[in-house]
């Protein structure tokens, strides 16, 4: 490997080195991070969602409304384990209210989820 060390004050600051290094070692860099990704999540799975349930968050379907759904809930059901009315969790999944960060903390519980993937990128 070709390079070129860079020095002042007689330290050196700098390496430069051929492009195609540079995109080996971006490549390597990318691998070893995409390796720690991936036990980290191993370590601590989590849970998952189906594809369809993403892609609905992607076509614009408000995170509420796509996880109330996938777990099989009723608005009715998911206000009545929150003690807020259909009425108000209708208006989060339109977008026309925000929850609160308490009514936040309850629908992340009755959902099994947690309150952050509730956030809508507003």
């Amino acid at each position: 490997m070709s390079r070129q060390i860079i020095s002042q004050d007689g330290k050196p600051v700098f390496v430069v080195v051929p492009i195609e290094e540079w995109r080996r070692i971006e490549e390597a860099l990318e691998d070893r991070a995409d390796a720690a990704a991936l036990r980290a999540f191993l370590d601590n799975p989590g849970e998952t969602f189906p594809d369809s349930v993403v892609a609905s968050i992607l076509d614009g379907v408000h995170p509420l409304k796509a996880l109330r759904e996938h777990r099989g809930m009723t608005q009715a059901q998911l206000a009545k384990a929150c003690a807020t009315s259909p009425v108000y969790v209708s208006q989060i999944e339109r977008g026309e209210r925000r929850a609160g960060r308490k009514l936040a903390v309850k629908l992340g519980k009755a959902l099994r989820i947690k309150p952050a993937m509730l956030e809508n990128g507003e």
